[in-house]
């Protein structure tokens, strides 16, 4: 089984110039735990419900004075679509992550979570 057949491609991106605020408030309306940063099309980081969490609380600072591009993870951790879930597994587990960005030609064509390995690893 390979990426594409278990990444998610209904995708919740914000722009990397808005607040933590607006960033959160697509992924509630969503019911995803993460966004994906974009700058001029191109995807550039990731905001995950982990990060909001701290960056509130380090900073003491309300979302919406808090920029997205202070607290995404950058650079993204990316594989492509034709990859394994082997692999994807793999690399998840060497970055220490629970998401990966799924890229092809730097364009975004997905997102494949360690859940979604879970789920349809055969």
């Amino acid at each position: 089984m390979f990426v594409e057949d278990a990444m998610t491609t209904d995708l919740v991106t914000c722009d990397r110039e808005v607040t933590l605020r607006t960033a959160v408030e697509g992924m509630l309306r969503n019911h995803v735990g993460s966004t994906i940063v974009m700058d001029d099309a191109v995807p550039t980081g990731i905001v995950t419900e982990t990060d909001v969490l701290h960056a509130g609380y380090v900073t003491d600072e309300p979302l919406s004075e808090i920029p997205v591009e202070r607290v995404m993870s950058s650079p993204l951790i990316t594989v492509t679509p034709e990859k394994s879930l082997r692999h994807a597994t793999k690399q998840l587990q060497a970055q220490n992550v629970k998401k990966l960005v799924v890229v092809e030609d730097m364009e975004l064509v997905g997102i494949i979570t360690s859940d979604d390995i879970t789920h349809n690893y055969h």
